[in-house]
This record gives C-alpha cells, structure tokens and sequence, in this order.
C-alpha cells in the first residue's frame, strides 16, 4: 500500500489503542480466549528499564512486548499476580508504518498476534494463520 504523506497523519495514543482493540477483536476467538484476561497497552516507548534488560539500545527497535508468565511456567499454585499484557510501542510502530509497505492496522495486528503467539510458543507459521484470518 503506498501511503499520501500529504494527507497522511499519525494516529494519538487514544486512536492507536483503539485501532489495536479493534485488530483483538479480529482476532479468531480461539486464539483470544487462550490469552485470557489481556490487557493491552499502547505507550510511545517501551521503557530504558525495558529495553536495558533486552539489551536493546535503539527504542525503534522494539514495536511490542508480552509481560506475563508463560503457560509452561503457570502452576495453581501460583499467588495472584498481575494480569498478562502486551505493550504496543506507537512510535516505532509508526516508524515502521513509515516505509509505506503495510496498512497501519494490519500493522498493529501483526505485532500484536507476534506477542501474544510468542507467548505460547506458536510457529511463525501458526501466527501467520492467525494473522491472515484477523485481516482478512
């Protein structure tokens, strides 16, 4: 898709957080109801404490992370903890959106099932079902 840099502008925090609740709604309900109670988060920049522990040194290198524990470490046991979430990072997703090759919502979508799949140990594969029925 190319983008019209004239008319084009880059969506707030609030529209992009939408934009991502809508790409979770698209989502095949399998593959959501496996998340749980996500929560997603949309913030400009993923923290210097985040990208120090990645060893990460440019924050445009990182679009998105999911904090949570993984299903192979859950245990009953567990004491309550905070709910699963997946960090949307708007400004290097936007950087990326930039080159003109992907549709913003697909986007959004993409790092979005990236995260989350990871999370459960699915296939580049596996994600790219998913993501291909999502926006379809």
């Amino acid at each position: 898709m190319t983008v019209d840099w004239n008319t084009a502008t880059a969506p707030n925090l609030a529209k992009f957080e939408a934009m991502a609740i809508a790409a979770w709604e698209k989502i095949p309900v399998e593959f959501r109801r496996m998340a749980g109670d996500l929560v997603i988060r949309v913030e400009d920049f993923a923290t210097d404490d985040v990208l120090n522990s990645l060893g990460i040194e440019d924050p445009f290198d990182l679009t998105g992370l999911y904090q949570g524990v993984s299903v192979d470490r859950q245990s009953l046991a567990d004491l309550p903890r905070e709910p699963d979430m997946v960090f949307l990072y708007r400004r290097p997703i936007l950087d990326e959106w930039a080159d003109g090759e992907e549709e913003l919502g697909h986007l959004i979508a993409h790092v979005l099932i990236h995260e989350i799949g990871h999370h459960f140990g699915f296939s580049d594969d596996d994600m790219e079902a998913v993501e291909a029925e999502a926006t379809a």
